[in-house]
């Protein structure tokens, strides 16, 4: 499998999964002319997609979706109450829009939401396993629940939020409401609950993390991986530590995954 992000922030998130038998898109909030000239120098086009994932419908996941449906028959999957706001947005492709709440089988594909716990009815990660690979995202979540980990538990690879660091999100310009949102239970996740989502997660066997959603004002690439490397390397040995990319904003990042790990949680 290989997973690449097409844009990963706050101005837009979309990543393509690709395999010998399909692609998938997760999130369209770029424009659907990024996400066609993205699909076309991977070798891809949004008439082969095989489904679009979507986890929330905040604009910088969907801002691309309504043009995009024009061009792909693909399927978009999302929990009900996303699915049903996508539909009241979108009535006119109402028939592509499917509600899902436990796992499902696409082709080759065996496709898990993961609940989590946002400012956004039925906001979800994905968990997309083949015979041979396995791979988890969830972004946009203010806490690491139960749910979380089981849900990425044992992925070979996963793209996970790291957002803020919290020294720059409280000195920085952010009005305190806005600061508020971000540091509650529903807002974004931090470098340093990234860090110890990172470690579990390579404790128990996952081999590549992608680090995503990084702010443009409260974080910065070198940071987010200060802290998650820092954290891995002091409390993990280092046969058990994954590679680790941040996932840049509107450039592409591709991570070639296989092996499916058994989870030891």
């Amino acid at each position: 499998m290989r997973v690449t992000t097409l844009a990963s922030g706050s101005t837009g998130n979309c990543t393509l999964l690709q395999t010998d038998s399909g692609s998938l898109l997760i999130d369209a909030g770029i424009s659907a002319r990024r996400i066609t000239q993205g699909l076309n120098q991977l070798g891809d086009d949004a008439r082969n997609l095989s489904a679009i994932l979507i986890t929330h419908e905040h604009t910088d996941h969907i801002s691309g979706l309504a043009v995009l449906l024009k061009r792909t028959a693909a399927p978009v999957y999302a929990l009900p109450a996303v699915a049903g706001c996508l539909t009241s947005m979108i009535p006119e492709r109402a028939a592509q829009i499917h509600p899902v709440r436990e796992t499902f089988e696409l082709g080759d594909f065996s496709i898990s939401p993961i609940p989590t716990l946002h400012d956004s009815a039925d906001s979800c990660g994905w968990r997309v396993e083949t015979e041979d690979d396995t791979f988890g995202l969830c972004t946009d979540l203010g806490v690491v629940t139960e749910e979380v980990l089981d849900g990425l538990c044992g992925v070979s690879c996963a793209l996970i939020e790291s957002n803020h660091d919290v020294n720059m999100l409280l000195c920085g310009p952010y009005p305190p409401y806005l600061k508020k949102r971000i540091l509650s239970d529903h807002g974004h996740l931090s470098n340093a609950a990234s860090a110890e989502l990172a470690a579990t997660l390579a404790a128990n066997g996952t081999e590549h993390l992608i680090l995503g959603h990084l702010s443009r004002h409260n974080n910065t690439p070198a940071k987010a991986l200060e802290t998650v490397c820092g954290y891995l390397e002091a409390c993990l040995p280092e046969i058990l530590r994954p590679t680790v990319n941040c996932a840049p904003e509107r450039d592409f990042l591709t991570v070639e995954i296989g092996g499916y790990t058994p989870c030891m949680l």
